[in-house]
């Protein structure tokens, strides 16, 4: 059986800089992950600390720092009773510099791998209904300046929902 995991490839028109700000500064988090602030000071074993309205939402420790290429960290549910039991997953972020003909920089390849769960994990139906919602809008951010909105908030919410009524249904 092969392990659990959420895994998400996306094109992104950007720079591996500004793609690696978007994903490691607070203040763009804030303006395309629907108001949560990232917070973190990035050495190997910090706290990642995931706010929303100045109150933890998720929190996790720090495991890659490799600028612009590669992040990654552990993954635990403050937010939710219901996923507060599961042990820390793991979030990874490999960043691909795509090279146009002509030798042009214009592209980068996103890949977010969210794994380390155990089998029948809740957190894992949660965060594969929210990723493509947060990754969706971190493109549209970066390749336009706007975040979703609407739409996304919509479907964050919907996604949310979801993964609560199922967590709340295996739990009965």
């Amino acid at each position: 059986m092969s392990e659990p995991k959420f895994v998400y490839v996306t094109y992104i028109a950007t720079t591996p800089e500004k793609l690696w700000q978007a994903l490691t500064d607070g203040a763009f988090t804030e303006r395309y992950w629907f108001g949560t602030r990232i917070k973190s000071d990035w050495t190997l074993g910090a706290d990642v600390t995931f706010l929303r309205n100045d109150q933890v939402y998720d929190s996790g420790k720090l495991l890659e720092c490799d600028p612009p290429r590669r992040l990654s960290y552990t993954w635990s549910v403050k937010s939710h009773e219901e996923f507060r039991g599961e042990r820390p997953s793991r979030v990874t972020f490999e960043i691909e510099t795509m090279t146009a003909a002509g030798g042009k920089k214009t592209e980068v390849k996103l890949t977010v791998t969210h794994d380390d769960f155990d089998v029948g994990s809740k957190v894992l139906a949660a965060v594969s209904g929210g990723w493509p919602v947060v990754l969706a809008s971190l493109k549209s951010f970066l390749e336009t300046g706007e975040a979703l909105e609407i739409a996304g908030i919509g479907a964050l919410q919907a996604a949310k929902e979801r993964a609560l009524a199922a967590a709340r249904g295996a739990t009965a």
